[in-house]
Protein backbone atom coordinates (compact mmCIF):
# COMPACT_ATOMS: atom_id res chain seq x y z
CA UNK A 1 0.00 0.00 0.00
CA UNK A 2 1.13 3.26 -0.70
CA UNK A 3 0.43 6.71 0.70
CA UNK A 4 -0.52 9.01 -2.63
CA UNK A 5 -1.24 12.60 -1.08
CA UNK A 6 -0.87 13.85 2.39
CA UNK A 7 -2.97 17.18 2.52
CA UNK A 8 -2.43 19.92 4.01
CA UNK A 9 1.28 19.77 3.00
CA UNK A 10 2.73 20.74 5.53
CA UNK A 11 1.44 18.35 7.91
CA UNK A 12 4.74 16.96 9.06
CA UNK A 13 4.58 12.77 10.02
CA UNK A 14 7.88 10.27 10.57
CA UNK A 15 8.21 7.66 7.98
CA UNK A 16 7.48 5.23 10.64
CA UNK A 17 4.28 7.31 11.22
CA UNK A 18 3.48 7.14 7.33
CA UNK A 19 4.08 3.45 7.18
CA UNK A 20 1.73 2.82 9.95
CA UNK A 21 -0.54 4.71 8.85
CA UNK A 22 -0.62 3.02 5.48
CA UNK A 23 -0.87 -0.20 7.10
CA UNK A 24 -3.77 0.77 9.26
CA UNK A 25 -5.96 2.05 6.38
CA UNK A 26 -6.68 -1.00 4.73
CA UNK A 27 -8.31 -4.03 6.09
CA UNK A 28 -5.23 -6.55 6.57
CA UNK A 29 -7.06 -10.14 5.98
CA UNK A 30 -9.06 -10.15 2.54
CA UNK A 31 -12.45 -9.29 2.86
CA UNK A 32 -14.92 -10.63 0.00
CA UNK A 33 -16.96 -7.41 0.43
CA UNK A 34 -16.79 -5.41 -2.00
CA UNK A 35 -17.70 -1.45 -1.67
CA UNK A 36 -17.58 0.93 1.10
CA UNK A 37 -16.23 0.35 4.80
CA UNK A 38 -15.31 3.23 7.61
CA UNK A 39 -13.52 2.05 11.23
CA UNK A 40 -11.05 3.93 13.26
CA UNK A 41 -7.27 3.15 14.62
CA UNK A 42 -5.27 5.22 17.25
CA UNK A 43 -1.26 5.29 16.75
CA UNK A 44 1.35 5.80 18.51
CA UNK A 45 3.49 9.33 17.73
CA UNK A 46 6.80 8.63 16.97
CA UNK A 47 9.91 10.93 16.73
CA UNK A 48 9.31 13.51 19.82
CA UNK A 49 7.07 16.09 20.35
CA UNK A 50 5.77 18.43 17.98
CA UNK A 51 4.44 21.60 18.16
CA UNK A 52 0.92 21.71 16.93
CA UNK A 53 -1.12 24.27 15.45
CA UNK A 54 -3.19 24.51 18.80
CA UNK A 55 -1.62 26.50 21.17
CA UNK A 56 -4.80 26.74 22.68
CA UNK A 57 -4.43 22.88 24.05
CA UNK A 58 -4.16 23.18 27.99
CA UNK A 59 -7.74 25.93 27.61
CA UNK A 60 -9.52 23.10 25.43
CA UNK A 61 -8.31 20.03 28.09
CA UNK A 62 -9.33 22.11 31.29
CA UNK A 63 -12.77 22.59 29.92
CA UNK A 64 -13.26 19.67 27.77
CA UNK A 65 -14.46 16.13 29.37
CA UNK A 66 -11.40 13.92 30.45
CA UNK A 67 -12.87 11.36 28.12
CA UNK A 68 -12.23 14.24 24.85
CA UNK A 69 -9.24 15.52 26.04
CA UNK A 70 -6.72 16.18 22.91
CA UNK A 71 -3.97 13.22 23.19
CA UNK A 72 -0.35 14.33 23.19
CA UNK A 73 1.57 11.53 22.22
CA UNK A 74 -1.22 9.39 20.32
CA UNK A 75 -3.18 10.57 16.62
CA UNK A 76 -6.37 9.18 16.01
CA UNK A 77 -7.18 7.86 12.46
CA UNK A 78 -10.54 7.88 10.74
CA UNK A 79 -11.07 5.94 7.81
CA UNK A 80 -13.53 5.28 4.76
CA UNK A 81 -11.93 2.63 2.49
CA UNK A 82 -13.41 1.47 -0.79
CA UNK A 83 -13.10 -1.97 -2.54
CA UNK A 84 -14.35 -1.80 -6.06
CA UNK A 85 -13.86 -4.21 -8.94
CA UNK A 86 -11.93 -3.40 -11.90
CA UNK A 87 -10.37 -5.66 -14.54
CA UNK A 88 -7.44 -3.13 -15.23
CA UNK A 89 -5.92 -4.16 -11.85
CA UNK A 90 -3.70 -7.00 -11.24
CA UNK A 91 -5.89 -8.68 -8.10
CA UNK A 92 -8.89 -7.64 -10.00
CA UNK A 93 -10.50 -5.12 -7.69
CA UNK A 94 -9.17 -1.61 -6.70
CA UNK A 95 -8.92 -0.66 -2.56
CA UNK A 96 -8.37 2.77 -1.65
CA UNK A 97 -8.92 4.68 1.64
CA UNK A 98 -8.91 8.23 2.68
CA UNK A 99 -7.99 8.91 6.06
CA UNK A 100 -8.44 11.63 8.24
CA UNK A 101 -5.59 12.10 11.09
CA UNK A 102 -6.56 14.09 14.24
CA UNK A 103 -5.69 14.16 18.25
CA UNK A 104 -9.34 14.69 18.80
CA UNK A 105 -11.82 11.59 19.50
CA UNK A 106 -14.72 12.74 17.64
CA UNK A 107 -15.00 9.69 15.64
CA UNK A 108 -18.88 10.99 14.99
CA UNK A 109 -17.65 13.83 13.56
CA UNK A 110 -15.04 12.91 11.71
CA UNK A 111 -16.95 10.00 10.16
CA UNK A 112 -19.78 11.92 8.97
CA UNK A 113 -17.53 13.90 7.81
CA UNK A 114 -15.62 11.24 5.58
CA UNK A 115 -19.36 10.04 4.23
CA UNK A 116 -19.39 13.71 2.83
CA UNK A 117 -16.03 13.58 1.96
CA UNK A 118 -14.87 10.57 0.61
CA UNK A 119 -17.43 9.93 -2.66
CA UNK A 120 -16.38 12.84 -4.24
CA UNK A 121 -13.17 12.64 -3.59
CA UNK A 122 -12.95 8.91 -5.25
CA UNK A 123 -14.41 10.84 -8.24
CA UNK A 124 -12.31 14.44 -8.44
CA UNK A 125 -9.07 13.49 -6.18
CA UNK A 126 -6.69 16.85 -5.09
CA UNK A 127 -8.54 19.48 -6.38
CA UNK A 128 -11.62 18.44 -4.01
CA UNK A 129 -9.99 17.96 -0.94
CA UNK A 130 -7.99 21.25 -1.25
CA UNK A 131 -11.86 22.77 -1.23
CA UNK A 132 -12.72 20.80 1.34
CA UNK A 133 -9.35 21.62 3.30
CA UNK A 134 -9.87 25.08 2.70
CA UNK A 135 -13.73 25.27 4.33
CA UNK A 136 -12.60 23.15 7.53
CA UNK A 137 -9.61 25.87 7.75
CA UNK A 138 -12.50 28.34 8.17
CA UNK A 139 -14.15 26.16 10.67
CA UNK A 140 -13.92 27.60 14.38
CA UNK A 141 -12.09 25.92 17.05
CA UNK A 142 -13.71 23.00 19.14
CA UNK A 143 -14.92 25.22 22.11
CA UNK A 144 -16.63 23.10 25.21
CA UNK A 145 -20.12 23.93 25.91
CA UNK A 146 -20.30 25.34 22.37
CA UNK A 147 -22.60 24.23 19.72
CA UNK A 148 -20.79 24.55 16.45
CA UNK A 149 -22.54 25.32 12.40
CA UNK A 150 -19.45 23.42 10.59
CA UNK A 151 -20.45 24.32 6.47
CA UNK A 152 -18.30 21.73 3.91
CA UNK A 153 -19.72 20.76 0.53
CA UNK A 154 -23.00 22.38 0.60
CA UNK A 155 -23.56 20.74 3.96
CA UNK A 156 -23.64 22.21 7.26
CA UNK A 157 -22.78 19.62 9.73
CA UNK A 158 -24.21 21.12 13.32
CA UNK A 159 -23.00 19.60 16.92
CA UNK A 160 -22.01 20.56 20.55
CA UNK A 161 -18.65 20.00 21.97
CA UNK A 162 -19.12 18.75 25.54
CA UNK A 163 -17.89 20.37 28.31
CA UNK A 164 -16.33 19.28 31.68
CA UNK A 165 -19.48 21.40 33.47
CA UNK A 166 -22.46 19.03 31.79
CA UNK A 167 -24.48 16.93 33.93
CA UNK A 168 -22.99 13.44 33.58
CA UNK A 169 -26.25 11.31 31.71
CA UNK A 170 -27.46 14.29 30.59
CA UNK A 171 -28.82 14.44 27.26
CA UNK A 172 -27.32 16.93 24.89
CA UNK A 173 -29.32 19.99 24.81
CA UNK A 174 -31.62 20.05 22.37
CA UNK A 175 -32.80 23.49 21.29
CA UNK A 176 -30.25 24.63 18.50
CA UNK A 177 -30.60 27.58 17.44
CA UNK A 178 -31.76 26.76 13.34
CA UNK A 179 -30.84 30.64 12.43
CA UNK A 180 -33.10 29.66 9.69
CA UNK A 181 -29.55 27.85 8.44
CA UNK A 182 -30.16 26.76 4.77
CA UNK A 183 -30.21 24.21 3.62
CA UNK A 184 -31.13 22.69 6.98
CA UNK A 185 -28.33 21.65 9.30
CA UNK A 186 -26.97 18.05 9.13
CA UNK A 187 -27.42 17.36 13.51
CA UNK A 188 -25.12 14.99 14.80
CA UNK A 189 -26.63 14.16 18.29
CA UNK A 190 -23.52 13.36 19.74
CA UNK A 191 -19.51 14.12 18.51
CA UNK A 192 -18.53 10.90 19.76
CA UNK A 193 -20.85 8.48 21.56
CA UNK A 194 -21.34 5.25 19.37
CA UNK A 195 -24.78 3.46 19.26
CA UNK A 196 -23.95 1.52 22.53
CA UNK A 197 -26.56 -0.90 22.00
CA UNK A 198 -25.59 -2.33 18.48
CA UNK A 199 -21.73 -2.54 19.23
CA UNK A 200 -22.47 -4.67 22.70
CA UNK A 201 -25.23 -6.66 20.71
CA UNK A 202 -23.39 -9.89 20.68
CA UNK A 203 -22.56 -9.53 24.99
CA UNK A 204 -25.23 -7.85 26.68
CA UNK A 205 -25.60 -10.64 28.82
CA UNK A 206 -21.62 -9.87 29.67
CA UNK A 207 -21.86 -5.94 29.93
CA UNK A 208 -20.96 -6.34 33.72
CA UNK A 209 -17.82 -8.74 33.00
CA UNK A 210 -17.07 -5.87 30.41
CA UNK A 211 -16.90 -3.40 32.57
CA UNK A 212 -15.34 -4.98 35.47
CA UNK A 213 -12.42 -5.68 32.47
CA UNK A 214 -12.32 -2.01 32.04
CA UNK A 215 -12.26 -1.03 35.03
CA UNK A 216 -9.29 -3.03 36.00
CA UNK A 217 -7.62 -2.03 32.92
CA UNK A 218 -6.80 -6.06 32.42
CA UNK A 219 -5.33 -6.55 28.70
CA UNK A 220 -7.86 -7.77 26.07
CA UNK A 221 -7.95 -9.11 22.59
CA UNK A 222 -11.24 -7.88 20.84
CA UNK A 223 -10.77 -10.36 17.60
CA UNK A 224 -13.71 -9.23 14.89
CA UNK A 225 -14.11 -10.07 11.36
CA UNK A 226 -13.60 -6.81 10.19
CA UNK A 227 -11.86 -3.43 11.25
CA UNK A 228 -15.64 -1.94 11.20
CA UNK A 229 -16.41 -4.32 14.02
CA UNK A 230 -12.81 -4.43 15.91
CA UNK A 231 -12.72 -0.84 16.33
CA UNK A 232 -16.23 0.16 17.10
CA UNK A 233 -16.20 -2.59 20.24
CA UNK A 234 -13.23 -1.06 20.97
CA UNK A 235 -14.38 2.05 21.47
CA UNK A 236 -17.39 0.95 22.74
CA UNK A 237 -15.45 -0.92 25.82
CA UNK A 238 -13.03 2.19 26.49
CA UNK A 239 -16.67 4.21 26.60
CA UNK A 240 -18.00 2.46 28.73
CA UNK A 241 -16.34 3.90 32.33
CA UNK A 242 -17.24 7.54 31.32
CA UNK A 243 -17.53 9.61 33.31
CA UNK A 244 -14.15 7.62 34.51
CA UNK A 245 -11.25 7.89 32.18
CA UNK A 246 -9.82 4.59 30.69
CA UNK A 247 -6.35 5.64 31.36
CA UNK A 248 -5.04 2.63 29.59
CA UNK A 249 -3.83 2.42 25.79
CA UNK A 250 -6.47 1.05 23.62
CA UNK A 251 -5.86 0.29 19.77
CA UNK A 252 -8.90 -0.01 17.86
CA UNK A 253 -7.42 -1.79 15.34
CA UNK A 254 -4.06 -2.97 15.12
CA UNK A 255 -2.43 -5.09 12.44
CA UNK A 256 0.88 -7.44 12.08
CA UNK A 257 2.99 -4.73 10.78
CA UNK A 258 2.57 -2.44 13.40
CA UNK A 259 5.94 -0.96 15.22
CA UNK A 260 4.37 -2.55 18.34
CA UNK A 261 3.65 -5.75 17.26
CA UNK A 262 6.84 -7.51 19.02
CA UNK A 263 6.01 -5.26 22.23
CA UNK A 264 2.38 -7.29 22.31
CA UNK A 265 3.11 -10.34 21.32
CA UNK A 266 6.16 -11.12 23.42
CA UNK A 267 5.66 -13.83 25.65
CA UNK A 268 8.90 -12.85 28.22
CA UNK A 269 6.10 -10.60 30.21
CA UNK A 270 2.82 -10.16 31.26
CA UNK A 271 0.34 -8.64 27.98
CA UNK A 272 0.47 -4.82 28.35
CA UNK A 273 -2.60 -2.81 29.69
CA UNK A 274 -4.28 -2.58 26.57
CA UNK A 275 -7.52 -3.35 24.51
CA UNK A 276 -6.67 -4.26 20.86
CA UNK A 277 -8.54 -4.78 18.45
CA UNK A 278 -7.38 -7.31 15.56
CA UNK A 279 -8.99 -9.06 12.37
CA UNK A 280 -6.19 -10.64 11.40
CA UNK A 281 -6.59 -15.08 12.47
CA UNK A 282 -2.97 -15.19 12.69
CA UNK A 283 -3.26 -13.57 16.04
CA UNK A 284 -5.11 -15.96 17.83
CA UNK A 285 -1.71 -18.10 17.62
CA UNK A 286 0.11 -14.85 18.84
CA UNK A 287 -2.23 -13.48 21.26
CA UNK A 288 -3.01 -16.88 22.92
CA UNK A 289 -1.36 -15.90 25.98
CA UNK A 290 -3.44 -13.09 26.80
CA UNK A 291 -5.50 -13.45 29.62
CA UNK A 292 -9.18 -12.30 27.78
CA UNK A 293 -9.95 -12.49 24.20
CA UNK A 294 -13.38 -11.55 23.32
CA UNK A 295 -14.22 -13.62 19.84
CA UNK A 296 -17.57 -11.36 17.69
CA UNK A 297 -19.07 -12.12 14.32
CA UNK A 298 -20.34 -9.87 12.17
CA UNK A 299 -22.89 -7.61 13.60
CA UNK A 300 -25.93 -7.51 12.08
CA UNK A 301 -28.79 -5.71 13.76
CA UNK A 302 -32.26 -7.98 13.90
CA UNK A 303 -35.67 -7.69 16.04
CA UNK A 304 -35.08 -9.99 18.04
CA UNK A 305 -31.78 -10.52 20.93
CA UNK A 306 -29.13 -11.65 18.54
CA UNK A 307 -27.04 -14.89 19.60
CA UNK A 308 -25.04 -14.28 22.95
CA UNK A 309 -21.74 -15.11 22.90
CA UNK A 310 -20.29 -17.87 26.04
CA UNK A 311 -17.95 -16.84 28.21
CA UNK A 312 -15.22 -20.43 27.99
CA UNK A 313 -12.17 -21.53 28.77
CA UNK A 314 -8.60 -20.38 27.06
CA UNK A 315 -7.27 -23.58 26.17
CA UNK A 316 -11.04 -23.76 24.02
CA UNK A 317 -9.25 -21.42 21.73
CA UNK A 318 -8.83 -23.41 18.38
CA UNK A 319 -6.07 -21.69 16.10
CA UNK A 320 -8.73 -22.74 12.97
CA UNK A 321 -11.93 -21.89 13.40
CA UNK A 322 -12.36 -20.04 16.90
CA UNK A 323 -16.17 -19.58 17.91
CA UNK A 324 -17.41 -16.42 18.92
CA UNK A 325 -17.01 -16.00 22.67
CA UNK A 326 -15.52 -14.70 25.68
CA UNK A 327 -12.26 -16.50 26.46
CA UNK A 328 -11.34 -16.29 30.12
CA UNK A 329 -11.02 -17.73 33.31
CA UNK A 330 -11.81 -14.38 35.14
CA UNK A 331 -14.91 -14.80 37.74
CA UNK A 332 -16.92 -11.25 38.52
CA UNK A 333 -16.91 -9.38 41.69
CA UNK A 334 -20.32 -8.40 41.51
CA UNK A 335 -23.40 -10.64 40.27
CA UNK A 336 -25.52 -10.10 36.65
CA UNK A 337 -27.89 -7.56 36.38
CA UNK A 338 -30.74 -9.43 35.69
CA UNK A 339 -33.12 -6.11 35.56
CA UNK A 340 -31.16 -4.65 32.86
CA UNK A 341 -30.81 -7.32 30.21
CA UNK A 342 -35.17 -7.87 30.82
CA UNK A 343 -35.67 -4.31 30.18
CA UNK A 344 -33.28 -4.65 26.97
CA UNK A 345 -34.97 -7.62 26.05
CA UNK A 346 -38.35 -6.04 26.13
CA UNK A 347 -37.15 -3.32 24.13
CA UNK A 348 -36.28 -5.52 21.26
CA UNK A 349 -39.92 -6.96 21.90
CA UNK A 350 -41.39 -3.45 21.25
CA UNK A 351 -38.85 -2.65 18.46
CA UNK A 352 -37.54 0.17 20.79
CA UNK A 353 -35.08 2.95 18.87
CA UNK A 354 -31.63 1.66 18.78
CA UNK A 355 -30.79 4.98 20.42
CA UNK A 356 -32.94 4.47 23.36
CA UNK A 357 -31.91 1.06 23.80
CA UNK A 358 -28.41 2.54 23.69
CA UNK A 359 -29.87 5.50 26.23
CA UNK A 360 -30.77 2.62 28.56
CA UNK A 361 -27.48 0.78 28.54
CA UNK A 362 -25.46 3.71 28.71
CA UNK A 363 -27.29 5.09 31.83
CA UNK A 364 -26.86 1.92 33.52
CA UNK A 365 -23.27 1.84 33.00
CA UNK A 366 -23.03 5.67 34.10
CA UNK A 367 -24.91 4.77 37.51
CA UNK A 368 -22.56 1.64 37.74
CA UNK A 369 -19.12 3.57 37.56
CA UNK A 370 -21.14 6.46 40.03
CA UNK A 371 -21.81 3.89 43.01
CA UNK A 372 -18.24 2.64 42.13
CA UNK A 373 -16.36 6.63 42.07
CA UNK A 374 -18.40 8.32 44.87
CA UNK A 375 -16.86 6.19 47.88
CA UNK A 376 -13.41 7.21 46.85
CA UNK A 377 -14.56 10.53 45.87
CA UNK A 378 -16.21 11.08 49.39
CA UNK A 379 -12.93 9.93 50.83
CA UNK A 380 -10.41 11.68 49.06
CA UNK A 381 -12.16 14.90 49.55
CA UNK A 382 -12.18 14.66 53.48
CA UNK A 383 -8.04 14.33 52.74
CA UNK A 384 -8.11 18.19 51.93
CA UNK A 385 -7.06 20.07 55.12
CA UNK A 386 -9.49 22.28 56.94
CA UNK A 387 -9.82 25.64 55.42
CA UNK A 388 -8.57 27.29 58.68
CA UNK A 389 -5.64 25.92 58.66
CA UNK A 390 -4.93 27.41 55.67
CA UNK A 391 -2.89 30.78 57.09
CA UNK A 392 -1.53 33.51 55.10
CA UNK A 393 2.31 33.53 55.83
CA UNK A 394 2.72 29.91 56.07
CA UNK A 395 2.94 27.72 53.34
CA UNK A 396 -0.59 25.61 52.67
CA UNK A 397 -0.85 22.32 54.77
CA UNK A 398 -0.35 19.60 52.83
CA UNK A 399 -3.04 17.33 51.54
CA UNK A 400 -3.32 14.19 53.78
CA UNK A 401 -2.23 10.51 51.95
CA UNK A 402 -4.76 7.90 50.46
CA UNK A 403 -4.31 4.78 52.75
CA UNK A 404 -6.17 1.96 51.12
CA UNK A 405 -7.44 0.83 54.31
CA UNK A 406 -8.95 4.10 55.91
CA UNK A 407 -10.80 4.40 52.76
CA UNK A 408 -11.94 0.45 52.83
CA UNK A 409 -13.24 1.44 56.75
CA UNK A 410 -15.61 3.97 55.22
CA UNK A 411 -17.44 1.54 53.16
CA UNK A 412 -19.13 -0.04 56.09
CA UNK A 413 -21.65 3.07 56.32
CA UNK A 414 -20.76 4.73 52.76
CA UNK A 415 -20.30 2.20 50.04
CA UNK A 416 -21.95 1.52 46.71
CA UNK A 417 -24.12 -0.24 48.25
CA UNK A 418 -26.18 2.33 48.93
CA UNK A 419 -26.55 3.95 45.40
CA UNK A 420 -26.48 0.22 43.86
CA UNK A 421 -28.30 -2.94 43.57
CA UNK A 422 -25.89 -5.17 42.56
CA UNK A 423 -24.30 -7.87 45.07
CA UNK A 424 -21.23 -8.71 45.03
CA UNK A 425 -17.47 -8.53 46.87
CA UNK A 426 -17.14 -4.66 46.08
CA UNK A 427 -14.10 -4.96 48.51
CA UNK A 428 -12.28 -7.40 46.07
CA UNK A 429 -13.28 -5.40 43.40
CA UNK A 430 -11.59 -2.26 44.63
CA UNK A 431 -8.50 -3.83 46.20
CA UNK A 432 -8.17 -5.07 42.36
CA UNK A 433 -8.65 -1.90 41.12
CA UNK A 434 -6.15 0.14 43.63
CA UNK A 435 -3.60 -1.74 41.46
CA UNK A 436 -4.55 -0.18 37.88
CA UNK A 437 -3.39 2.43 36.10
CA UNK A 438 -7.38 3.62 35.87
CA UNK A 439 -6.93 4.21 39.86
CA UNK A 440 -3.55 5.78 39.19
CA UNK A 441 -4.48 7.99 36.57
CA UNK A 442 -7.67 9.02 38.64
CA UNK A 443 -5.86 9.55 41.70
CA UNK A 444 -3.45 11.85 40.05
CA UNK A 445 -5.67 13.91 38.46
CA UNK A 446 -7.89 14.64 41.77
CA UNK A 447 -4.21 15.28 43.65
CA UNK A 448 -3.66 18.13 41.23
CA UNK A 449 -7.11 19.52 41.52
CA UNK A 450 -7.16 19.35 44.69
CA UNK A 451 -3.42 20.91 44.72
CA UNK A 452 -4.65 23.66 43.01
CA UNK A 453 -7.66 24.48 45.11
CA UNK A 454 -5.48 24.88 48.11
CA UNK A 455 -3.17 26.95 46.08
CA UNK A 456 -6.27 29.20 45.19
CA UNK A 457 -7.51 29.15 48.87
CA UNK A 458 -3.85 30.28 49.88
CA UNK A 459 -3.70 33.50 47.70
CA UNK A 460 -7.35 34.48 48.97
CA UNK A 461 -6.62 34.01 52.41
CA UNK A 462 -3.50 36.53 51.56
CA UNK A 463 -5.84 38.59 50.46
CA UNK A 464 -7.99 38.36 53.48
CA UNK A 465 -4.93 39.35 55.63
CA UNK A 466 -3.51 43.03 57.19
CA UNK A 467 -0.25 42.96 55.46
CA UNK A 468 0.83 46.14 56.90
CA UNK A 469 0.32 44.66 60.46
CA UNK A 470 2.15 41.71 59.44
CA UNK A 471 5.44 44.16 58.12
CA UNK A 472 5.39 46.14 61.53
CA UNK A 473 7.49 43.90 63.42
CA UNK A 474 9.76 42.33 59.93
CA UNK A 475 13.00 42.76 59.28
CA UNK A 476 13.82 43.98 55.15
CA UNK A 477 15.07 40.03 54.56
CA UNK A 478 11.98 38.87 55.64
CA UNK A 479 10.10 41.67 53.24
CA UNK A 480 11.71 41.06 50.45
CA UNK A 481 11.33 37.00 50.83
CA UNK A 482 7.98 37.72 50.93
CA UNK A 483 7.95 39.66 47.70
CA UNK A 484 9.98 37.05 45.86
CA UNK A 485 7.42 34.59 47.33
CA UNK A 486 3.86 36.63 46.19
CA UNK A 487 5.65 37.26 42.69
CA UNK A 488 6.11 33.36 42.37
CA UNK A 489 2.77 32.63 43.67
CA UNK A 490 1.30 34.93 41.23
CA UNK A 491 3.09 33.58 38.04
CA UNK A 492 1.94 30.08 38.70
CA UNK A 493 -1.50 30.94 39.31
CA UNK A 494 -1.63 32.37 36.00
CA UNK A 495 0.66 29.66 34.09
CA UNK A 496 -1.66 26.91 35.66
CA UNK A 497 -4.76 28.45 35.61
CA UNK A 498 -5.54 28.04 39.26
CA UNK A 499 -9.33 28.47 40.14
CA UNK A 500 -8.75 31.75 41.13
CA UNK A 501 -11.07 35.15 40.72
CA UNK A 502 -9.17 37.49 38.38
CA UNK A 503 -9.61 40.34 41.11
CA UNK A 504 -8.00 38.27 43.98
CA UNK A 505 -5.00 38.26 41.53
CA UNK A 506 -4.96 41.67 41.11
CA UNK A 507 -5.12 42.65 44.88
CA UNK A 508 -2.03 40.39 45.23
CA UNK A 509 -0.24 42.33 42.70
CA UNK A 510 -1.64 45.93 44.24
CA UNK A 511 0.14 44.25 47.73
CA UNK A 512 3.19 43.07 46.40
CA UNK A 513 3.70 46.80 44.85
CA UNK A 514 2.41 48.31 48.36
CA UNK A 515 5.18 46.36 50.28
CA UNK A 516 7.94 47.54 47.43
CA UNK A 517 6.87 51.10 48.08
CA UNK A 518 7.72 50.61 51.96
CA UNK A 519 11.19 49.91 51.38
CA UNK A 520 14.22 51.64 50.74
CA UNK A 521 14.74 53.23 47.41
CA UNK A 522 17.83 50.62 46.40
CA UNK A 523 15.59 47.66 47.77
CA UNK A 524 12.85 48.87 45.35
CA UNK A 525 15.35 49.19 42.27
CA UNK A 526 16.28 45.75 42.89
CA UNK A 527 12.88 44.25 43.17
CA UNK A 528 11.65 45.95 40.42
CA UNK A 529 14.08 45.02 38.28
CA UNK A 530 13.77 41.43 38.95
Amino acid sequence: SLLQLVYPYDFRLTEKEKTSICYLSFPDSYSGGLGDTQFSFRLRQSGGQRTTHYEDDGEYNREAPLTLQRESAHYFGYVYFRQVKDSSMKRGYFQKSLVLVSRLPYVNLFQSLLQLIAPEYFDKLEPCLEAVCNEIDQWPPPVPGQTLNLPVMGVVIQVRIPSRVDKPGSSPVKQFNQENLLPAPLVLPSIHELDLFRCFQPVLIHIQMLWELMLLGEPIVVMAPSPTVSSEMVLALTSCLAPLRYCCDYRPYFTIHDSEFKEYTTRTQAPPNIVVGVTNPFFIKTLQHWPHILRVGELRMSGDLPKQVKVKKLAKLKTLDTKPGIYTSYKTFLHKDKTLIKRLLKGIQRKRPSEVQSALLRRHLLELTQSFIIPLEHYIASLMPLQRAITPWKNPPQIRPFRQEDFMKTLEHAGPQLTCVLKGDWLGLYRRFFKSPNFDGWYRQRHKEMTQKLEALHLEAICEANIVAWMKDKSEVEIVDLVLKLREKLVRARCQHLPVKEETLRRVGLYIETIIGSLPEDLQAVLHHH
